[in-house]
């Protein structure tokens, strides 16, 4: 039995535990013999503590997001030099006792810290079992262990190409994957073209974002809205009560072959810009919009995807519902799109669950071993 352990952060639904969810149900359906564990190794240190961390992080990204970007920013900086901070000591300790139980043939982690911890353990020479780096944005933060990480499943080229050349890793341990998206999201053979356009909104799973002002001032005819809520049950109940036929809202939606059938009835998304989310957008050839994004994180995942042409950003001086349809009924700037998300899409090498299946066929017998 080969025992693969997968490490996201937090026990709040996040691109994290996305990633992790949709690697283990894979791993789950080619190798029966295959044990997958995921574990937030922040709860495994102290359940309490990570219950405060989570709501500190809310509140703050809530309450003062420039500060919280600030911070971001800082500490990404910080953790690209070694760093001898006392406070990694303990979760050094901790990771090392969470090997010795659990004995994982692999570690895959979906989140920065566990890999930083992991690349410093690495680095003392205390562990020598081979960790997997599934980077779930679409930039490369600072606190993600490099150089003593095994393999790097990397969003795009120019990733590759950046850790490749900064940290002098060799090109075979870094595999361009995209951010993996379940196998039950099957990617689209070509964009749709439709006169009435369905708009899916969606705020991320605690249904943050502009969504109330967005579609208080969904008026045109030609668009109906479908609404994911996430958690938060107070915009759910609001938006039910308005009672309006082309406003169809939805509580959190967790099976992805549901929200497969979501993404095949609807022209367009209106998101923030999270990895897993984009992901799964342009993997189904949906042009995506914008009007709120996260400090931080979905930032610089904004950057990225503008700069690539991959979404478009909503004005708050223009209705939005116009600014959608002088988009989406441009037939040429359609074709462009379709284009560039094609582009994008044939620079991935190899799924990421292509390549965690090549690893375990190639290892698995040799574990069966010892």
């Amino acid at each position: 039995m080969m025992n693969i352990l997968v490490l996201p952060l937090f026990q709040m639904p996040s691109g994290h535990h996305q990633v992790a969810d949709a690697l283990i149900y894979s791993l789950y359906h080619r190798f029966p013999n295959v044990s997958c564990e995921k574990l937030d190794f922040l709860s495994y240190c102290n359940e309490q503590m990570e219950k405060r961390v989570a709501d500190f992080y809310l509140r703050w990204i809530s309450l003062s997001p420039h500060s919280y970007e600030w911070m971001y920013r800082r500490w990404m900086k910080k953790f690209e030099q070694p760093t001898m901070e006392p406070w990694l000591l303990y979760f050094e300790k901790k990771m090392k006792r969470l090997l010795q139980e659990k004995k994982p043939d692999l570690v895959v982690c979906t989140h920065s810290f566990p890999s930083h911890v992991l690349q410093r353990l690495k680095q003392k020479r205390i562990i020598t079992i081979p960790v997997v780096n599934v980077y779930t944005d679409f930039f490369l933060s600072g606190i993600w262990g490099k150089t003593a990480i095994d393999y790097h499943f990397v969003p795009h080229k120019e990733a590759k190409k950046s850790i490749c050349t900064t940290f002098r890793i060799e090109h075979h341990r870094v595999i361009v994957t995209g951010i993996p998206i379940h196998e039950r999201i099957v990617p689209a053979e070509k964009m749709k073209r439709r006169t009435s356009k369905r708009i899916l909104v969606a705020g991320g799973n605690q249904g943050l974002g502009k969504m109330k002002q967005f579609l208080m001032n969904a008026t045109h005819t030609q668009l109906t809205y479908d609404v994911l809520c996430g958690k938060n049950e107070a915009l759910y109940h609001e938006l039910k009560s308005w009672n309006n036929p082309r406003i169809r809202p939805y509580r959190y939606i967790s099976d992805p072959a549901k929200m497969n059938e979501l993404y095949d009835e609807v022209d367009a998304v209106v998101t923030k810009p999270g990895g897993v989310t984009m992901s799964e957008v342009l993997a189904k050839k949906l042009p995506a919009f914008t009007l709120s994004y996260l400090p931080g994180q979905e930032q610089m995942n904004l950057h990225y995807l503008r700069k690539k042409g991959l979404i478009y950003l909503l004005h708050d001086n223009e209705p939005y519902d116009q600014q959608l349809m002088r988009v989406l009924m441009n037939e040429e700037e359609m074709n462009e799109l379709e284009k560039r998300i094609e582009r994008y899409s044939l620079e991935r090498e190899k799924t990421a669950q292509d390549v965690l299946s090549e690893w375990i066929e190639a290892n698995i017998y040799a574990i069966k071993k010892r």
